[in-house]
């Protein structure tokens, strides 16, 4: 599956942004999607992940209560809205596709073009 991040930009903290995941390609209610970061220097850091059915989540402690991961299956979208946003959840933000598992650890296999966001105090 293809994937398209967007939604990126500059924002100032304490503010929100909406990030969206659009599919292609594959039938995307068969994946499970992830949000990841990376900032320069350091390795992509997990943020958050969304079931095939958009029935269970999973948040990254540094973010649970302040963003939030969802789907549309029928636009092949997942969407992660953040809010209260801070200086360090400036990274170049990455989506990814996971259609099996193994021991239980999702693998992305699929990975989207990053798009950036930056918050500034």
């Amino acid at each position: 599956v293809q994937l398209q991040a967007s939604g990126g930009g500059l924002v100032l903290a304490g503010g929100s942004l909406r990030l969206s995941c659009t599919a292609s390609g594959r039938t995307f209610s068969n994946y499970a999607v992830g949000w990841f970061r990376q900032t320069p220097g350091n390795e992509r850091e997990f943020v958050a992940r969304i079931s095939w059915s958009g029935d269970s989540t999973y948040y990254a402690d540094y973010v649970k209560g302040r963003f939030t991961i969802s789907r549309d299956n029928a636009k092949n979208t997942v969407y992660l809205q953040m809010s209260s946003l801070k200086p360090g959840d400036t990274a170049v933000y990455y989506c990814a596709a996971a259609r099996t598992t193994v021991f239980g650890r999702y693998q992305y296999n699929d990975w989207g073009q990053g798009t950036q966001v930056t918050v500034s105090s």
